[in-house]
């Protein structure tokens, strides 16, 4: 009996020891940044400084760190050098006027490796506006878009994926008919066993940036096993069933680039590669709707980086959604590029690609969310963090301060370009809390 009760409990040290592990995963290195503001964040006008402590093996280490100070995404204007003695030193990283972020980056050769972090302040971020403008005729536009959308019928096929499916959840593939154009969305739409009519919450989760498979359906079954219907979808007609070649051969297509598709089309609003996204995102709503085990009331969208992006813009587009979960949104402020400190937001077009002549921006302001913020209706909660270099926090802000619905935000200053699973997990706590 005392063997067994030893064994459960070395068993269980070795779960909890998983369970923690050091932040970076498995680095014999860490860097712990402080600011003395403890959420990071400066009104304009007042000083920033921040502690630095550098660790290897988890031993505190002298050396020097050189260090660079710039604008979010700017090149360094200011430069310096810090001594770190038992493992710390404190850099001040000195003021603005304006609305903004300001960017500690740090370097320090050790032991024959240089070692790199950064760590970002904010300042007045409550203030910070866009620089992209609305069209006077923006929202007569996407009116007129999705009222032409509407004439097409709603036309799916949907196969059950056994190998998919559990004890608990039925997934299904989805073939999703946008408009006589033969232009298709395919998805996988996760429904709880045995759902009964009118009983089911619906959940629209479009995809981050990039020409790839649909994310596994179950790597958040805890939404179908919450009873809420998720569909899952990608935006470029490919069948996630395709070899991997062929999404290699597509991607080669569009230059080679991850953001290649965001360059189609982009001499004319009209011909823009994202106008049959946009409204793809209500097509698939109408989808949801029609199911008749859809609780007749909470429609919620749910994305991240791109997929944020068009999770605010499908609320902003569709009235029935009444909840909207966005992670640091993609697309946001992105005709920003053209100013000069300013942080723009991804697919961060530059003049080095051609794509900030005037006729380009012209275009971009009908599909920037900026733009469509101030439209959203549904109740929104926002996460972004400030060390994110591909959706700047000046952009998120940029979003966050136009939305003038009914909002919550979680700021995770550490986060880069992630969230946790412990974030996804409460952004579903959120959307259960606030069903109608």
């Amino acid at each position: 009996m005392k063997k067994i009760l030893l064994s459960l409990i070395w068993c269980l040290i070795s779960v909890v020891s998983l369970a923690v592990e050091n932040y970076p995963y498995r680095s014999d290195y860490l860097w712990v940044t402080v600011p003395d503001h403890a959420d990071w964040i400066y009104k304009a006008g007042e000083q920033a400084t921040v502690e630095v402590q550098f660790y290897k093996y988890g031993i505190p280490r002298d050396g020097i760190v050189e260090y660079g100070i710039g604008n979010d995404l700017m090149p360094d204007d200011t430069s310096g050098k810090a001594e770190l003695r038992n493992g710390r030193c404190t850099i001040k990283m000195g003021t603005v006027s304006q609305p903004c972020f300001r960017d500690l980056r740090l370097r320090l050769k050790l032991d024959g490796t240089t070692y790199q972090h950064h760590v970002k302040v904010g300042f007045s971020p409550e203030k910070i506006r866009p620089y992209t403008q609305q069209p006077k005729d923006f929202r007569q536009f996407w009116d007129e878009a999705l009222k032409e959308a509407k004439k097409y019928p709603l036309k799916y096929t949907r196969e059950l994926q056994p190998e998919l499916s559990n004890e608990k959840t039925d997934c299904y593939l989805i073939r999703l008919e946008l408009n006589r154009q033969h232009q298709v969305f395919y998805g996988y739409l996760m429904m709880p066993k045995q759902a009964k009519p009118g009983s089911c919450p619906v959940v629209l989760s479009p995809p981050g940036a990039g020409i790839k498979r649909i994310k596994d359906p179950n790597s958040r079954d805890y939404y179908p096993e919450n009873g809420v219907i998720r569909l899952i979808t990608e935006i470029h007609g490919m069948d996630p069933r395709m070899p991997e070649q062929y999404f290699e051969n597509i991607r080669a297509s569009f230059d080679g680039k991850v953001k290649g598709y965001l360059y189609q089309g982009i001499d004319n609003r009209d011909n823009y590669y994202m106008k049959h996204v946009y409204l793809g995102l209500v097509r698939c709503i109408d989808l949801l709707t029609s199911l008749p085990e859809w609780d007749g009331r909470n429609v919620i969208t749910v994305g991240g980086s791109q997929g944020g992006a068009l999770a605010i813009i499908a609320a902003a587009l569709d009235e029935r959604i009444n909840l909207c979960v966005a992670n640091h949104p993609a697309l946001s402020d992105m005709s920003a590029a053209v100013e000069p400190g300013r942080a723009h937001g991804y697919p961060h077009f530059s003049a080095a690609d051609g794509m900030l002549t005037a006729n380009h921006l012209k275009t971009l302001a009908y599909y920037d969310v900026v733009n469509f913020a101030p439209y959203v209706k549904a109740k929104t909660y926002l996460t972004w963090g400030f060390n994110d270099n591909t959706c700047p926090p000046t952009t998120s802000y940029a979003v966050w301060n136009l939305l003038q619905c009914e909002k919550e935000s979680l700021i995770t200053p550490v986060n880069e370009h992630w969230t946790s699973e412990v974030t996804n997990r409460q952004q579903l706590d959120w959307i259960l809390k606030n069903l109608k």
